[in-house]
Formats: C-alpha cells, structure tokens, sequence
C-alpha cells in the first residue's frame, strides 16, 4: 500500500453501474475518523496525458467537444488506460491519434488524482519531445470532434489567466512541465 493511504473499513459494497469505461459504486464505509456512510465513487482505470512540445517550443494542445460542458475545450492530448496497459503505451498511442504528431523523446512528469472527491481516476503526466508530424494521421473515433492547435506557453499562460475554456487536467500538467519549457 501507497505511504499515506489510510483505506476505509468496507462494510457493504454495491455496484450500480457497469459501463465500459468506468464503474459507478455506491459504498457503505467506516472511515479512519470511525464515521460511517454511503460515499458514491467512480472507479475508472485511470488516463495518460502528454505534453507534447514542437521543436519551436510550441504546445499541441486539442480544443475538443465535450457533451458534458456542452462545449468544446482547449485540452492536451489524453486516453482512458486499457486493460493491463502501461500508461506510456496509452499517451503514445493517443499522441498520435489525436493531434497526428509522434514524439521521439519522453519523459514521465507524475501524476495525480483527477477529482477525488467521487471518482479514483489518476492522470499520468508525460512531457513529449522531439515531435514529428505524421504523413498520414490515424482516424479519430467515431465520437472525437477534435481541432489540433499550436500554442506558445506564454499563450495558453494567458489562456488558462483569461479563464478560457481549459480542463484542469491540461492546467495541472501545464504546471508540472513549465520547468521544460523554453
């Protein structure tokens, strides 16, 4: 067990939904502070993220319609975790399948839970160098609306200070990899 993880007592579990991405578990738990409850979670397998970075110093970032929003957001490239797959095989993949740009050099920035409160989905954090654009892109699944775009770092710096449209995840991973950045 992970240094600092304090797990609750379990005392009855109910699954209430089983989709293909993620669980949805309604639990009744004693937590370290002896309290007692229904806590709702989303299990989800977890997600990679890339930072990928163009030989000029630019960012490939996505602006991609999200129902949830009902809107469309400026995000960095990212992928649910398949089955027994390595979060760097996950973040290659979806690379170049979101933006058509393969990086040649990586680096793992880390990673952190994505919305702790309800769900146990961690976002693992690569820094992607050393870009080439492919001749051919992949198609994109059939439920991806996506725009690839290029910006500087002092851009989305901007971007996410105006309060555009960015996803957390994009604005912590920004933060992780500024160090790298020119």
């Amino acid at each position: 067990m992970p240094q600092g993880q304090e797990p609750p007592q379990l005392i009855k579990q109910r699954l209430v939904y089983q989709g293909r991405r993620f669980n949805f578990e309604v639990n009744y738990l004693r937590l370290p502070n002896y309290a007692e409850g229904d806590w709702e979670c989303i299990r989800h397998p977890g997600g990679s993220l890339a930072v990928p970075v163009t030989p000029e110093g630019k960012l490939v970032l996505v602006r991609q319609y999200r129902f949830t929003v009902q809107g469309r957001l400026l995000e960095f490239p990212a992928g649910t975790i398949e089955s027994h797959e390595d979060p760097e095989i996950t973040i290659k993949r979806e690379l170049e399948e979101e933006t058509g740009y393969r990086a040649h050099s990586w680096k793992s920035l880390g990673e952190f839970p994505l919305a702790p409160g309800y769900s146990d989905e961690y976002i693992y954090v690569f820094l992607a160098q050393d870009l080439e654009l492919l001749e051919t892109r992949p198609e994109l699944d059939a439920d991806e609306d996506i725009e690839t775009v290029l910006m500087t770092p002092q851009e989305l710096e901007q971007a996410i200070l105006n309060g555009d449209a960015v996803d957390a995840k994009s604005i912590s991973s920004f933060f992780l990899a500024r160090p790298f950045l020119k």
